[in-house]
């Protein structure tokens, strides 16, 4: 077996500018691949931190139904006081669970009693809210220029960037919200401006906040209500096993008709972005198919060229007495031989390439959040995967020169002029 390998290897340094660009174009390749592999991630990796860890959470709780018309924001789906200690319960008890933290979404009117104009707002416990977004400060602006240890207070509100420029309020103005309450009446409270909250791309970009306790009271809630749970888990790589679980164990709580009382969603079903993390993986995986597709053409084209032009080698072989098996081994060698080499070159500078990426740091504006910094990386379990399908495809392609070679008649081959 050795001795095929250092047979094969000669045989390619016979051709020694066909070999190197054939290795040059794989390596190329593979190059490719790891680079847009790490970048991609990176950055769907940042896209899914910054939508999930600023604003909608990993998953959510709502009464069944909710989701289905969360765009007019029910009031009348409401989870009561009982229904999330039940939740509540079920989530302390799952020891995937990090951390949760309750919400109402309602719409109401803003004004700074000169312009009126409508606004959507997250209505949340600032302490519990910071363990499930951690990064929802840093949307934020405040009077100071640090954030402060608690986001809101009762009777604060932090609004949007584009309300706050369009009705020309700043931090620290006084502000009117009127909302519909769900039984029909309107309710009004005065609230001071506390911040400013930059703005995602997407529905749930255009959010402000308010403390739950002036929800509560602004709705006119007898008892304390809530519309949504927010859900942070320990491990994100597991949030598919997680979601299973508590979904299966939400469904045995049931509603007076006997049907569940609750619907739990991951932040795929509640974002927009969700099509374009799709849309990166469909673009890696067609980085990969193309790879692919020139290790195949350059190995059959490489083999195909030696098998064409040793044909009378290989008669001579045949005619000493080496085996059909022993000649197409010899080819095989020469494939895997190259894929190899090729890959082993493609990896080496791969990984080199993610590490001059990082110490550049490429920074981008995602959304209205600038200077976003870009961290590749490729793990080494990726790093296996792409070369053994690079080697496998190498074997592959050249299987049938080299059943080819082995099939030849002696006499006919050294007769090849």
């Amino acid at each position: 077996m050795i001795r095929i390998f250092k047979i094969a290897l000669r045989n390619l340094m016979r051709y020694k500018r066909r070999t190197l660009l054939t290795a040059m174009l794989i390596t190329l390749g593979v190059l490719m691949v790891i680079l847009f592999s790490g970048l991609a991630g990176s950055f769907k990796a940042m896209m899914i931190g910054q939508i999930t860890d600023s604003n909608i959470a990993q998953m959510q709780i709502h009464k069944k139904g909710y989701v289905s018309s969360i765009d007019t924001s029910p009031l009348h789906l409401t989870i009561n006081q009982k229904g999330y200690k039940k939740v509540e319960k079920i989530l302390k008890e799952n020891p995937d669970v990090e951390a949760f933290a309750p919400r109402i979404k309602l719409s109401a009117m803003l004004s700074n009693y000169k312009e009126t104009t409508n606004i959507r707002l997250n209505a949340i416990d600032p302490k519990k809210e910071n363990k499930v977004c951690p990064n929802v400060s840093e949307r934020m602006k405040f009077s100071g220029s640090e954030v402060p240890d608690i986001l809101l207070k009762p009777g604060e509100i932090i609004i949007p960037t584009k309300l706050a420029k369009g009705l020309k309020i700043k931090i620290g103005d006084a502000v009117v919200l009127v909302a519909n309450n769900k039984d029909g009446s309107v309710n009004g409270l005065n609230f001071t401006v506390a911040g400013i909250i930059d703005t995602l791309m997407g529905p749930q970009g255009k959010e402000g906040y308010m403390h739950i306790k002036d929800a509560q009271s602004l709705l006119r809630m007898e008892k304390p209500e809530i519309i949504e749970i927010a859900v942070r888990i320990k491990n994100f790589d597991k949030l598919d096993n997680v979601y299973s679980d508590l979904k299966s164990t939400l469904g045995e709580v049931k509603n007076k008709k006997g049907k569940p009382a609750f619907e739990i969603h991951t932040w795929e079903k509640l974002s927009p972005f969700s099509n374009i993390a799709k849309m990166i993986d469909l673009m890696t995986i067609s980085m990969k198919s193309t790879m692919i597709a020139i290790v195949l053409i350059s190995i059959l084209n490489v083999m195909m060229m030696s098998v064409y032009e040793r044909v009378r080698e290989i008669g001579t072989m045949a005619a000493i007495g080496t085996s059909p098996g022993k000649i197409m081994g010899l080819f095989l060698a020469e494939g895997l031989s190259l894929g190899v080499i090729s890959v082993l070159a493609g990896n080496i500078i791969g990984i080199f390439g993610i590490y001059i990426l990082n110490i550049y740091k490429i920074r981008f504006a995602f959304g209205r959040m600038d200077n976003i910094l870009l961290s590749p990386t490729i793990s080494f379990s990726e790093l296996a995967w792409v070369s053994v399908i690079v080697i496998l495809v190498s074997v592959f392609a050249s299987l049938q020169p080299a059943y080819k070679a082995s099939r030849m008649e002696p006499v006919d081959a050294l007769g090849h002029v």
